[in-house]
């Protein structure tokens, strides 16, 4: 019997295809249908249908509203420092070309770091009294004591500062990419718009980042979902605290699941929030790369 080229191509993405609908797909759609129940957190407990009451819960939840405010903010404040960084790095080692090689390789190396010990690292820079970072800044003239700025315990700041180890460790995954991109940007376009007289400022906002939209939208899309999920980066520096001020959905819908044993309820968080990020990632494509425009 002769296999042909498409029969061949699905024999082929058969296994992984297998995988995703056993460990990804059937998860998720047991996810979501948890959602219109009220589980008994006993396993083997009742199932009692509630309809969309668990959805209704959630939307009347102040936890869930504050929650869901604070993973906005948090997510917005770490893509946009991430994307400026890393566009600004990018430019930087484009204008060296093969000089960069070194630094692109150091710059890379926070990529390697896990979350956790990331976090790790930055609690004990930002820490109170003794945190290395506050010792430098009274060192430096600009703290009277190291007590007088709480990264971590005050909930004004702390929801920005568990945002520096995100942004320190990703940054450099918004460079690479943006920088990958760059290299296909062809040269006698940038040279033609230098002849015409093209300042920098004209070159990147005519030239250069409409030809990296494609581009720019996977890093946001991509840097925007993983930003907004953050959950052990937080867990280890502050455990959703002070006062709740760091508590995003991904540490809502986990207490609500471990701690409170209230299966339905989470699911019900879970899926809003999955709906959501499709939602903003599917206007992100057709603000950003525009998909069919006329070229």
């Amino acid at each position: 019997m002769r296999v042909t080229d498409r029969r061949f191509a699905l024999l082929l993405m058969a296994p992984a295809a297998l995988f995703l609908a056993a460990f990804v797909l059937w998860p998720l759609v047991r996810f979501v249908s948890n959602a219109f129940y009220d589980i008994s957190p006993i396993a083997g407990g009742p199932r009692t249908p509630v309809g969309l009451q668990n959805f209704i819960d959630a939307f009347a939840s102040a936890s869930f509203q504050g929650a869901s405010a604070r993973t906005v903010v948090y997510t917005v404040v770490v893509v946009v420092l991430e994307f400026a960084l890393g566009l600004a790095v990018a430019l930087i080692f484009a204008a060296l070309g093969r000089r960069s090689t070194v630094f692109r390789t150091i710059f890379m190396y926070p990529l390697m770091i896990a979350p956790v010990v990331a976090g790790l690292l930055w609690r004990f820079l930002l820490i109170d009294n003794f945190g290395i970072v506050n010792e430098l800044l009274v060192r430096a003239g600009v703290l009277q004591s190291a007590d007088q700025v709480g990264w971590l315990s005050d909930p004004a700041i702390a929801l920005f500062a568990v945002a520096l180890p995100d942004v320190w460790l990703t940054t450099s995954f918004i460079t690479l990419v943006l920088f990958a991109g760059l290299q296909t940007i062809p040269g006698e376009i940038l040279e033609a718009a230098r002849i015409d007289g093209a300042r920098f400022p004209t070159m990147l906002f005519r030239v250069i980042l409409p030809l990296l939209r494609p581009v720019m939208a996977v890093a946001l899309i991509v840097r925007g979902i993983d930003a907004a999920r953050a959950f052990d980066i937080i867990l280890i520096q502050t455990n959703g605290g002070p006062q709740e001020s760091t508590t995003t959905l991904s540490l809502l819908i986990y207490r609500t699941m471990t701690r409170y044993g209230d299966i339905g309820l989470a699911s019900a968080m879970g899926t809003i929030y999955l709906i959501g990020m499709l939602l903003v990632a599917s206007v992100a494509v057709a603000a950003i790369w525009r998909p069919g425009e006329a070229r």
